[in-house]
């Protein structure tokens, strides 16, 4: 390795790097804020203006686009060396480029004759046409490489193909990234999402199987519930991480202390209250034949009490903001246990794919407006029930039903293709007495049949969206029964 070409925005570690290549008597060659700041550091340099006999023209705009710079980078060693030696273009072995930082900038509200001078033009070329020619130039565009190039090169050893295609490999991820950012960005200038969608998941990792073990899934993702690796216990499975993702997302409708169970990507226990141990098991004990082999999410510090409660029965995964000391040493036994910690949300849009391409969903905060539809209004009581009946309705698929107190989730059903028979079947789950409950709906009552099944089970109160035809029929019901009734406005299908 002969000679290297460090053009760098992120100048992390850059000095180091070039301080060990000239150690190691490789030329450099540099320009603009990457050549100031090392001979800044005293690291000689060739300046690329020097090198090619052009200037840097255009604001910076050209600078490295000239055929010394790529004929140097995409020469094919024992191929186009007499073209080279023709044109007296020297080889270069070692690109260090990495790019304007084009999505960060879209964060900072700049006009687009501004932000567009941050579409990097000379960084990509460059790096691109290293990584097409990686059998003969290694491309570096990651600062956290560095010191596996300088350990490399300062050993004297070489760096091996299979190396040189792992570097390579990054510059077309980063570069399809990239590109697909300018492209969203520009393509939602003047729309809600763009015609033409873009994205791309990092940080992969091979699943044992997936839904079922006849299947082959990975899990990608470098933060939130996408990027966790457990804190202990088996690698997390294909529905693990479904249902996490599940569970951590109800678990986030409360402020208050709250536990949350899942299984089957339905919540079948939820609860709230004042420590962390008592809301776990009333959350248990709402459905515990479900709750076994299921998902737990709580959003306080598992102590050690919990974690002996934990460890008295079999749960799959357990998911907390925090863990004492205390409880990883007890929850240590359950070897197969996975513990999870839960991070912040990462909030971007939805991606289902279907045969043939996709569907791309955006929920901009909505703000329910309850209205008191029926003769009498809900107790204060039957009002915070309705909040936690809600909350949860929103997280179970539809049709949900959902009885409730106002401390935890009473019954739920999940999943059918009749309203009426969701109720039914949160009315067999209910562990507790339905009398004096509240019953929630994720979507208005097109008849009356749920909100009489719900009053004969013992609710006194129920919320729904509104919105049906039938709406001052299932009105009409609910007075006739005495029952408050309240419409928010808005419907929660989960489908």
């Amino acid at each position: 390795m002969k000679r290297a070409l460090l053009s760098v925005w992120n100048k992390d570690g850059i000095t180091d790097l070039a301080r060990s290549l000239h150690s190691a008597g490789i030329e450099l060659l540099s320009s603009g804020g990457t050549a100031k700041v090392l001979t800044n550091a005293g690291i000689p340099l060739i300046e690329v203006s020097e090198y090619t006999g052009f200037p840097e023209m255009m604001d910076g705009r050209v600078k490295t686009l000239h055929p010394l710079i790529h004929g140097g980078i995409l020469g094919r060693r024992g191929i186009d060396d007499a073209v080279m030696q023709q044109h007296a273009i020297g080889p270069i072995d070692l690109v260090v480029v990495n790019l304007y930082p084009f999505e960060e900038m879209t964060k900072q509200g700049l006009p687009l004759d501004e932000l567009i001078e941050f579409i990097d033009i000379g960084g990509p070329a460059m790096i691109r046409a290293a990584a097409k020619n990686f059998q003969d130039v290694l491309v570096v565009i990651d600062p956290a490489d560095y010191r596996i190039v300088i350990d490399t090169i300062s050993s004297g050893k070489e760096f091996t193909k299979g190396e040189r295609l792992t570097f390579a490999r990054k510059v077309f991820a980063r570069m399809a990234a990239y590109d697909g950012a300018i492209s969203n960005y520009l393509y939602s200038l003047d729309q809600e999402l763009p015609t033409v969608y873009s994205t791309q998941f990092r940080h992969g990792r091979m699943l044992r199987y997936g839904e079922n073990p006849h299947q082959i899934a990975a899990v990608y993702g470098e933060a939130g519930i996408g990027g966790s690796i457990p804190l202990q216990g088996k690698a997390m499975s294909y529905n693990n991480y479904l249902d996490v993702d599940a569970a951590v997302g109800l678990l986030r409708e409360f402020d208050e202390c709250a536990a949350v169970i899942v299984k089957h990507n339905n919540p079948c226990g939820v609860a709230t209250g004042k420590d962390v141990l008592s809301v776990y098991k009333a959350a248990r004990d709402i459905d515990p034949v479900s709750a076994y082999g299921g998902i737990v999410a709580v959003n306080r510090e598992v102590h050690e009490d919990l974690a002996r409660e934990i460890a008295s029965t079999f749960i799959e995964v357990l998911a907390a903001p925090f863990f004492s000391p205390e409880a990883r040493d007890i929850l240590k036994a359950k070897e197969n246990l996975r513990l999870l910690q839960i991070t912040e949300p990462v909030s971007k849009e939805a991606i289902r794919t279907i045969d043939g391409g996709a569907l791309i969903q955006v929920t901009p905060v909505q703000r329910e407006e309850w209205q008191v539809v029926s003769d009498r209004d809900p107790t204060a009581d039957e009002e915070i029930a309705m909040m936690l009946a809600m909350k949860v309705c929103k997280h179970v698929k539809s049709n949900a039903i959902v009885f409730a107190d106002k401390n935890r989730a009473l019954g739920i059903g999940a999943g059918q293709m009749s309203r009426v028979d969701s109720a039914k079947i949160a009315i067999s789950k209910a562990q507790f007495p339905l009398s004096g409950s509240v019953v929630a709906s994720d979507a208005f009552l097109p008849f009356s049949d749920t909100l009489e099944v719900a009053a004969e089970a013992g609710a006194t109160a129920l919320i729904q969206p509104g919105g049906s035809i039938r709406d001052n029929e299932v009105i009409d019901e609910a007075n006739r029964r005495k029952m408050a009734m309240v419409f928010t406005g808005v419907r929660y299908f989960r489908h």
